[in-house]
């Protein structure tokens, strides 16, 4: 249980920002005891590999808060987050961590959890994609740095939690649940006001 919720965690958290939670585990296992990587996920704590994704968060922390920018951000990272959910997943599941001592849930069915990663990542990083625009239009641009700083650091707690206390992640999950629920309302009554507007529009013009 607590391993798939710190696979889970740690999953959702790639779905806002893909690189904060393999750069977490990376410098966890490199640096302290708390997080022992599985076999075969050492790489993650090596040199390279944090340089590289501490160079791509700061590329990814800057490009998502400047507006139009950030949308295409989101069009290239439709692929990068879900790819580095399935990593985050397969990685920490299987991971010793200051919770989970003898990790073993998922045995050799580690495809799962990397596949279970990819879903729940895709789904996070659909409901921030689609809330960008909506912040965008009712801003005028200047809420996308605001709202990108929210989840960026939305991002860092959920991949602390999966790692040092996975139950909060449930906690966590409800409320990425009740913000995807308010956008996409939101959306949907933008929708509706849009086509008001455009049927009054053409009454005038033909009325």
């Amino acid at each position: 249980m607590l391993e798939a919720l710190t696979g889970t965690g740690l999953a959702a958290s790639a779905g806002l920002n893909a690189y904060i939670p393999l750069l977490t585990m990376g410098l966890l296992a490199r640096f302290t005891d708390v997080v022992e990587l599985p076999a075969g996920w050492h790489w993650l704590s090596g040199g390279w590999a944090l340089v590289i994704l501490a160079v791509l968060l700061a590329i990814e922390v800057v490009a998502d808060k400047v507006p139009v920018v950030d949308h295409v951000n989101d069009v290239v990272q439709t692929v990068v987050r879900p790819a580095a959910g399935g990593l985050a997943f397969g990685a920490g599941a299987g991971a010793q961590t200051a919770t989970v001592s003898d990790p073993g849930a998922l045995g050799s069915r580690q495809w799962m959890a990397i596949a279970a990663g990819v879903l729940i990542a895709l789904c996070v990083h659909g409901v921030k994609a689609a809330s960008r625009p909506v912040v965008n239009a009712t801003t005028g641009g200047l809420g996308a740095p605001v709202v990108s700083t929210v989840e960026d650091f939305g991002s860092v707690v959920m991949s602390l939690l999966a790692i040092l206390m996975p139950i909060l992640v449930l906690l966590g999950l409800v409320l990425l649940a009740a913000g995807g629920t308010w956008i996409v309302r939101r959306r949907r009554r933008r929708r509706r006001q849009r086509r008001a507007v455009e049927g009054v529009e053409t009454v005038r013009l033909f009325g």
